[in-house]
């Protein structure tokens, strides 16, 4: 059973290989092993990244644990697997259209038993150690920020970088809305996440501490499935990297795979293409 419907991973393959850099052959007699497709890798880290198993799980006598760990570094040092996320952004953009006036944004802890950059004691499992991504979404919930941290950290506090790195969309998505409006919990009701939405001119609806709030105010409702979606990749669910650069990594590609499914899921009935699914319905 593939990690990935194939509607889905065949187009975020070939635009990925056609991102990576042309690579020179630089050994002077030409006889060492043979490089591993990049192709091979690549379905090997979605495997990782889906059924959350360890590189050594994923490896078989065509591909090495190790083969997936040097080039998962190298397309780190390169950046490329965010530009992807970017062009899948985009993409959806073109075609269907991000919804960014309405704004949602939560955070979700999530188990980070390796421990690491992006490690703390969480406040929900026993002080055991614990990731924590802000998620920022648009209207429908599509992806557009995770910032990750230790679980440790509140809530408000990491709510400035994901905003910040919304605002760096523009380079990617062109102008965004001047005044979005961002519906938050009540985990960010302080007088300084007050004052800096104000300082950003971001209309915000936040709910009241102590006051008891329905999850569909104001839809964010929309963040929460977004969470959803992305717990349902093991890596992402109990995550073993210690390092930021690979968290954000696997990050970047859960979110490319979000984005993806949910263009084709709502282009269906709007777009005719030759691999187009029976139904909508894909996983």
């Amino acid at each position: 059973m593939p990690a990935v419907p194939s509607c889905i991973l065949d187009p975020i393959r070939d635009q990925f290989l056609a991102l990576l850099p042309t690579r020179v052959e630089r050994h002077p007699w030409g006889c060492h092993n043979p490089r591993i497709s990049d192709a091979v890798v690549f379905d090997r880290l979605v495997q990782v990244l889906v059924f959350g198993c360890g590189y050594e799980r994923a490896a078989d006598e065509h591909c090495s644990a190790t083969t997936l760990r040097r080039r998962r570094d190298e397309w780190i040092a390169t950046g490329v697997m965010e530009t992807l996320r970017l062009l899948a952004l985009a993409a959806y953009d073109r075609m269907v259209g991000l919804e960014l006036e309405q704004l949602s944004a939560d955070g979700c802890i999530t188990k980070a038993p390796s421990g690491g950059d992006c490690a703390g004691r969480s406040p929900v499992d026993r002080a055991k150690l614990g990731l924590k991504r802000s998620q920022l979404t648009d209207r429908y919930g599509i992806p557009l920020v995770t910032e990750p941290a230790p679980a440790n950290t509140r809530d408000h506090t990491l709510l400035p970088a994901t905003l910040d790195r919304f605002t760096a969309l523009e380079t990617a998505l062109g102008p965004l809305p001047e005044r979005p409006r961002l519906t938050l919990d009540a985990g960010y009701d302080y007088r300084i996440v007050h004052d800096d939405l104000a300082d950003r001119k971001i209309t915000a609806r936040i709910a009241e501490r102590g006051a008891k709030t329905p999850i569909q105010t104001g839809g964010r409702w929309v963040v929460e499935r977004t969470n959803s979606w992305m717990n349902n990749f093991g890596k992402l669910r109990r995550c073993t990297e210690r390092r930021k650069d690979a968290v954000e990594f696997f990050i970047a590609m859960a979110s490319a795979i979000i984005t993806i499914r949910c263009l084709i899921r709502r282009a269906w009935p709007l777009y005719r293409w030759d691999t187009r699914p029976r139904s909508p319905r894909i996983r």
